[in-house]
């Protein structure tokens, strides 16, 4: 049975949740739940994912998120492989932490995002254990939950510097005072009994949306694969390239101020090479191979390896992290 196909293009948005192998916990105590929101955030940066609202249960997640350039995949795999091997290191164990691949369904927003955010954000008060409790109550006991967006929608003061609250509180006025109200007025809503799961229309197909929104989905993206039999589909993808190579090449050699043969020499001004790769993969979404002949016919594993030595050094090293803010600002401004 061929695996759900992954569609991928710029400024999707998505439900994603993934659960602990044969249900057991993904976090075991306060520290797991801090290494999560490290190893979350890396990979946030690292691929410019907007990340919109997320909620930690003891054995799975969920994140409601959005993709500028077009790479669920990628930074699913950077996250998930990232916080297994660092939970996997601190119990002292090895193998799988989560059971299959993470599951995901595409949201037609202008419908479903506002939905999917409050199914997000009430989660702890689903549990079977609280189903006995009032309105009151579980929205006190929703105060306390830890590790969940919500506060920061209702509390600028408890805001969370990797969250974007503007996507969602758009629909209801913007984030001032009187949006945040009216957004908890909506989420409160969400206590009584009988509120429909919006994910549910979207099982078997991977979309939640309007009929329209999942047949332009469909006719977009899935009919070029009808004629794939192939067990595993190559992913969609539309990837929106800001800058072609050649363009950041200078771009950078200009910011930076370095010169681009020196740079791309071996051995000779490797963290300038470093920022350089890692602006090639931000802003051009080309491969890691094709970054290597780029920079000096560096293989793929090197170009990798750098790029996790770099984002180690931003962590100590606060000279290095204004270089490459900086770096990354004026790059930014000149998107196109």
């Amino acid at each position: 049975m061929a695996r759900q196909l992954r569609i991928e293009y710029p400024d999707a948005f998505y439900h994603v949740t993934s659960r602990g192998n044969n249900r057991q916990d993904i976090y075991r105590d306060e520290e797991d739940y801090k290494l999560f929101l490290e190893r979350l955030i890396e990979s946030l940066d690292v691929y410019n994912i907007s990340l919109l609202c997320y909620v930690c249960m003891t054995n799975h997640f969920h994140f409601l998120l959005t993709t500028p350039d077009g790479n669920l995949s990628n930074f699913m795999r950077h996250f998930n492989i990232g916080y297994t091997a660092a939970f996997n290191r601190r119990h002292k164990r090895s193998g799988h932490l989560y059971q299959g691949r993470y599951k995901s369904f595409l949201i037609d927003a202008d419908l479903y995002l506002t939905e999917v955010s409050r199914y997000i954000h009430l989660n702890p008060v689903r549990l079977k254990k609280y189903s006995g409790l009032n309105a009151k109550e579980k929205a006190e006991l929703l105060k306390k939950s830890k590790y969940n967006s919500i506060a920061g929608y209702t509390n600028t003061r408890k805001r969370e510097p990797f969250i974007n609250y503007s996507k969602v509180l758009d629909y209801f006025g913007g984030d001032t005072e009187e949006g945040r109200r009216r957004y908890s007025q909506f989420v409160n809503k969400g206590f009584g009994e009988g509120l429909d799961n919006p994910l549910t229309s979207g099982k078997g197909t991977g979309i939640v949306g309007s009929e329209s929104f999942v047949k332009k989905i469909r006719k977009t993206f899935l009919e070029k694969t009808t004629q794939n039999s192939k067990r595993e589909q190559p992913q969609l993808k539309e990837v929106k390239k800001k800058f072609n190579p050649e363009e950041l090449f200078k771009h950078f050699c200009r910011i930076a101020e370095v010169d681009r043969d020196q740079v791309c020499s071996k051995g000779k001004n490797t963290t300038d090479r470093a920022i350089l790769m890692e602006m090639l993969y931000r802003y051009c979404k080309i491969t890691q191979p094709e970054i290597g002949l780029l920079v000096g016919g560096i293989d793929y594993s090197s170009v990798s390896y750098a790029r996790k030595r770099l984002r180690q050094k931003l962590e100590k090293n606060s000279d290095l992290k204004k270089r490459f803010d900086m770096v990354d600002i004026e790059l930014s401004r000149l998107k196109i």
